[in-house]
């Protein structure tokens, strides 16, 4: 973590709980911060998977923080605050602010502005912060990524440390999906006592911490896969996005992910939701490519999709990128897109 973060963040390992993934370790902060009749406030678009990591088993409610396409999704104060306002007006006691970084699924990082608007936010509202940031190793197009842990450390407010909490995990940076392997990492001494306790309903297995310790200890390899790992991924997402821009769609800019923000707008017969399913429906079945609705990640603007491209190999991208073209060919309707937008 202190690698990827350009040494300039000094962990404590005395701070750290390790967790089944960042599953786990979401839910465990869920289960330590809030309870029935609490929610969290989560910036639109976001990871689908919340609906369950968050909410199944500990009763926290979400509320989405709607952000617009209009300046690239990016979290805004007057966003943030209504969304505030709008828990407490469905009754529910906000006890934090849940923001992935990198984006999941943008694809972008947050800039240091936005990190401290939002601590300087909860700060005043005196709420948690969790960052999600098991994607932090896949920023490929910028050695700037900001760790929240960054902008703790120039803030002035030293007593809001104890209200942010990082989850990560090796799933993405180093493709380890299957082996379990998250943290949480937290200043806040009650937080991790009692995530401590809970993760021994979700613990790591000694084989897989001995694999996984023999992996991080290899510094040469270590250095040399990130490196090598971050040049691919940059490839392959020029590839994506130059190819898309060819046939008339656009993607999001981003920096980070194994995935675009995608902009089909143009292609739907209405700006609704219908519209935007059904558009999928027909990519699912006719073009055979699952890609995932917006609407899936509570986009509140119909129309974007997120595509994956580290997960296939560069020929299989290739005939995909093919099908597409044929598909938005033979389906470009660019008086409706007009007629909407205008």
């Amino acid at each position: 973590m202190e690698e990827v973060r350009g040494r300039r963040v000094r962990l404590d390992p005395k701070k750290i709980v390790l967790t089944a993934g960042s599953t786990s370790a979401n839910e465990i902060l869920m289960f330590c911060l809030g309870e029935t009749g609490d929610a969290f406030l989560i910036p639109t678009p976001y990871y689908p998977g919340y609906d369950r990591d968050l909410k199944w088993r500990t009763g926290v409610e979400i509320v989405p923080i709607h952000c617009s396409s209009s300046n690239h999704f990016r979290v805004t104060k007057v966003a943030l605050t209504k969304a505030y306002t709008q828990a407490h007006t469905l009754n529910l006691n906000v006890k934090g602010v849940l923001i992935t970084n990198p984006s999941n699924p943008l694809g972008t990082t947050m800039t240091k502005e936005d990190l401290d608007m939002i601590i300087n936010f909860c700060m005043e509202k005196q709420i948690h912060i969790v960052s999600d940031e098991i994607f932090s190793a896949t920023v490929f197009d910028s050695s700037n990524f900001i760790s929240i842990l960054e902008s703790l450390q120039q803030t002035k407010f030293k007593s809001v440390k104890n209200l942010v909490h990082v989850v990560y995990s090796l799933s993405k940076d180093l493709g380890l999906s299957g082996f379990r392997v998250g943290i949480i990492y937290s200043n806040n001494e009650r937080v991790l006592s009692a995530a401590t306790k809970m993760s021994s309903f979700g613990l790591i297995s000694s084989q897989t911490q001995h694999l996984v310790s023999n992996i991080l200890g290899d510094k040469k390899f270590m250095k040399y896969y990130i490196k090598e790992n971050t040049r691919r991924l940059k490839k392959r997402h020029e590839m994506l996005v130059s190819n898309l821009k060819r046939i008339g769609i656009h993607c999001l800019t981003s920096n980070a992910g194994l995935f675009c923000w995608v902009d089909m707008r143009h292609l739907l017969s209405s700006n609704t939701f219908e519209a935007e399913f059904e558009l999928w429906k027909r990519i699912l079945c006719d073009v055979k490519l699952n890609i995932s609705p917006g609407s899936s990640c509570h986009c509140s603007e119909p129309g974007w999709f997120r595509i994956c491209f580290a997960n296939v190999s560069e020929e299989i991208l290739h005939v995909a990128l093919h099908r597409m073209k044929v598909f938005v060919e033979e389906n470009s309707n660019l008086d409706v897109w007009v007629q909407w937008r205008n």
